[in-house]
C-alpha cells in the first residue's frame, strides 16, 4: 500500500493542472513545492502599492464562450472557468521601429491583411496568400495531429507535410521582399525564444493562428489568480500540498518509481510521479546516476538550455494614456536582423529589442487608480550573467536596466520620470526563483527536434512523467495543457492496473 497514488513535484502551471486533474478523478495526490506560493512563472509579487505580474503577457488558446479554444476546454473540464475573470485584448500588438515604422495589428484576420496591405501596398497579394497558407496549415495540423485523424498522411494533409519543418525565415523570404514586413509578421518569434531562421513554420503559423482565432487574454488579478484557483480546486478535491518543501530524491527500483524523499526527511511511497521540475533537474539532481535509463542523458546531447529574460517591473504614477501607452502589447526594435537580436541575448551589450506590456490598457482596474504598471522585458541567456563577478553584479544589472529603459524611451519619452516603484530581474533571478538551469523560461531552446513531435513527455522509467516547458513547448497554454495530459496518462495506467488485479 503506497502513501499516495501520485506525487507531483513543482507547483508551476503543469504541476498544478496535473495534481488538480488527478485529485478530481479520485487519485490520492501530494503536491510538493519548494517556494511558499503556487505558480512558478504564474505568480505575482508586491512592491509598494503595486502587485506585479511576473510573466504572463498574452494568454493564448482561451477563446470565447461562443468560440472556445483548447485552453477554455481544459479549464472548463477542471471546473475553474467561473472562478477567473478573463480580459480580452483588442489588438495583437503594436510594433515600433523608432523613426521607421509604427504599426498596430488587430485580432481580426481581414483587418490585419488590410493594415499590412495599406502599409506595404506592393506586397498586398503576397500578404493575402501568406495568411491563406497560415490558416490552411493550421487547420490541417488541428485535424491531422490534434484531432488524431487515423488517416493522417501526406496525401490527405499535403500542406502540413510540405511546410511543417521548414524554417519560418525561408517561408517569409519566399513570400515577401521588404524586411520591415517580415519583421512585422514574425514579431512573435520572441515568444518561442529562437529567431525565424531556426524556428519551424509550425510554431510561427500556430502562434499567429491561435492569437487571431482565439484572441489574446489576460486575467483579473494576474496569473497568480489562476494559480490560486487551481490550488484551491486541488484542495477541494482532496489533494494535499506542502509548501516550502522540495523533493530531494526520486527513489527508483528496477526501473519503477517507488517513492519520493523530501528535503524535510520524509519518504513518501508512490507508484507515479509527475515532475514539473524539468527533465535535466529531475535526472541529474533528483535521481541516483545508476537509476537513469541508459542513453537517456545522451538523448539531450544536442539540446541546449533556452533563453531566460531580463525584466524591469515598473510601477508608474500615471494612467497609461498619460504616458503615451495606448496598447497592451508593444514590441520595440531598432534592429531588423532577428539573428543579430538573438545573438545579442547572449551578451551584455545594449539591448536593441524589447517588449513592453501594460496590462492596465486592457484592464483599467489592474493597478491603483491614477497609476499603471508595465513589464519591460528582453531575452537574455544566463551565461554572460554567470560570468559577472559577484562584486560587480549590481553595477552591471543596473547598467543593463538603464540601457533597456533608454530603448523604451525611444517610444515612450520620459518614462523613467514617472517611475514610482521599480524592480529588475536578471536570468540569475529566474534561476533562483524557478530553479531552472540557466533560468530558462521556455525550457530547452525551442527547436522542432525537441518538440513532442519527436520526443515523449513520458520517461522510460515506469511511473515517471513530465510536465511543463521542459516536456514540450514553453508558454502558459502549452504548460497548462501538459500537466493535464500527464495526469490523464497516469489515470489510464491506474485504470488498467485495477482491471488486471
Amino acid at each position: 500500500m503506497t502513501d499516495y497514488d501520485a506525487v507531483v513535484i513543482g507547483a508551476g502551471n503543469g504541476g498544478l493542472t496535473a495534481a488538480c486533474t488527478l485529485a478530481q478523478n479520485g487519485a490520492k495526490v501530494l503536491l510538493l513545492e519548494r517556494h511558499n506560493i503556487p505558480g512558478g512563472c504564474a505568480t505575482s509579487f508586491v512592491r509598494g502599492r503595486f502587485e506585479f505580474e511576473v510573466a504572463l503577457h498574452q494568454l493564448s488558446g482561451l477563446g470565447s464562450v461562443q468560440r472556445p479554444g483548447p485552453l477554455r476546454t481544459v479549464l472548463g473540464e477542471m471546473g475553474v472557468l467561473d472562478k477567473i475573470e478573463f480580459v480580452e485584448m483588442k489588438n495583437l500588438y503594436r510594433l515600433v521601429v523608432p523613426g521607421t515604422l509604427d504599426l498596430t495589428l488587430s485580432t481580426e484576420r481581414d483587418e490585419i491583411v488590410d493594415t499590412l496591405t495599406a502599409r506595404f501596398p506592393r506586397e498586398g497579394r503576397a500578404i493575402l496568400s501568406f495568411f491563406d497558407l497560415v490558416y490552411e496549415f493550421a487547420m490541417q495540423m488541428v485535424m491531422g495531429i490534434i484531432m488524431k485523424d487515423p488517416e493522417f498522411s501526406p496525401e490527405k494533409y499535403p500542406t502540413y507535410f510540405k511546410y511543417a519543418l521548414k524554417p519560418s525565415q525561408e517561408i517569409l523570404d519566399g513570400f515577401f521582399t521588404d524586411p520591415l514586413l517580415k519583421t512585422t509578421i514574425a514579431t512573435y518569434w520572441s515568444y518561442m525564444g529562437i529567431p525565424p531562421r531556426h524556428m519551424s513554420f509550425t510554431d510561427l503559423a500556430l502562434l499567429l493562428w491561435v492569437y487571431i482565432e482565439f484572441k489574446p487574454y489576460h486575467m483579473k488579478g494576474g496569473s497568480q489568480s489562476l494559480s490560486n484557483v487551481l490550488l484551491n480546486s486541488l484542495l477541494l478535491a482532496g489533494g494535499e500540498v506542502r509548501f516550502n518543501c522540495a523533493a530531494s530524491k526520486i527513489d527508483v527500483q528496477g526501473g519503477q518509481v517507488r517513492s519520493v524523499l523530501t528535503d524535510q526527511g520524509d519518504q513518501v511511497s508512490t507508484k507515479y510521479v509527475v515532475s514539473n521540475a524539468g527533465t535535466l533537474t529531475t535526472y541529474l539532481e533528483l535521481m541516483d546516476r545508476d537509476q537513469i535509463p541508459a542513453g537517456q542523458m545522451e538523448s539531450y546531447a544536442s539540446s541546449t538550455i533556452g533563453t531566460s529574460a531580463f525584466t524591469i517591473y515598473l510601477g508608474l504614477d500615471g494612467e497609461p494614456g498619460d504616458l503615451g501607452i495606448h496598447e497592451t502589447t508593444n514590441f520595440i526594435t531598432t534592429n531588423l536582423d532577428a539573428d543579430q537580436v538573438y545573438r545579442q541575448g547572449k551578451t551584455l551589450g545594449i539591448p536593441e529589442a524589447a517588449l513592453l506590456t501594460c496590462y492596465d490598457v486592457s484592464d483599467p482596474d489592474f493597478s491603483p487608480s491614477g497609476t499603471c504598471q508595465a513589464a519591460l522585458v528582453t531575452m537574455q541567456y544566463a551565461e554572460p550573467w554567470l560570468a559577472v563577478p559577484p562584486n560587480r553584479y549590481a553595477e552591471v544589472k543596473y547598467q543593463y536596466a538603464e540601457g533597456l529603459l533608454a530603448l523604451a524611451e525611444k517610444v515612450f519619452p520620459g518614462l523613467r520620470n514617472r517611475i514610482e516603484e521599480v524592480e529588475a530581474a536578471t536570468p540569475l533571478t529566474h534561476m533562483r526563483y524557478l530553479g531552472h538551469p540557466g533560468g530558462a523560461i521556455y525550457g530547452f531552446d525551442q527547436y522542432a527536434k525537441d518538440s513532442n513531435l519527436f520526443s515523449s513527455p513520458r520517461s522510460p522509467i515506469k511511473g515517471l512523467y513530465f510536465a511543463g516547458a521542459w516536456a514540450g513547448s514553453g508558454g502558459f497554454q502549452p504548460t497548462l495543457e501538459s500537466g493535464r495530459s500527464a495526469a490523464r496518462a497516469i489515470l489510464r495506467n491506474m485504470s488498467k492496473s485495477e482491471v488486471n488485479q
